[in-house]
């Protein structure tokens, strides 16, 4: 009984701690922020069913990681190089009718993967596509030609 109490109480903290920390919907994360969710329900994890089942360690825990990263995260804006090396950088994987080869065999992404991610747009050919990006947060953003 006890571990279904504090996996209630584990949930709770979590829930109030990502709210203020994030306000992105789920395809829109950044890899930190995958990271920190993770992170923290490994905490909760841990304490719920680990050897320590200290309610306090566990929010301590949880804060911990929460007040870290919203330090990553000031750092990112105050020193935009950070926030590139943290979170990455938008590539091009097709710049005017040209597939980058290397950029999409490094990124492991295929020409079917801008296609899918053209269609959703309402794009239906290679042709009436003039950028494909592959964005920070894993995203294909497609960029119509002008007629």
């Amino acid at each position: 009984m006890y571990t279904i109490i504090h996996a209630i109480v584990g949930y709770f903290v979590l829930l109030l701690t990502v709210r203020v920390l994030s306000r992105r919907p789920g395809a829109q994360l950044t890899p930190t922020e995958f990271v920190l969710i993770f992170l923290m329900g490994g905490v909760i994890i841990l304490s719920t069913v680990g050897d320590d089942h200290s309610e306090t360690n566990a929010v301590c825990a949880v804060i911990a990681v929460g007040l870290v990263h919203r330090l990553v995260a000031t750092l990112k804006i105050r020193f935009p190089r950070f926030g590139a090396i943290v979170d990455g950088t938008p590539l091009t994987v097709l710049e005017k009718g040209q597939w980058q080869a290397e950029t999409m065999s490094k990124m492991r992404v295929a020409d079917d993967d801008v296609m899918a991610a053209a269609r959703t747009r309402g794009v239906k050919s290679l042709d009436q596509i003039k950028y494909a990006v592959l964005e920070r947060n894993g995203a294909i953003s497609i960029i119509k030609k002008q007629n």
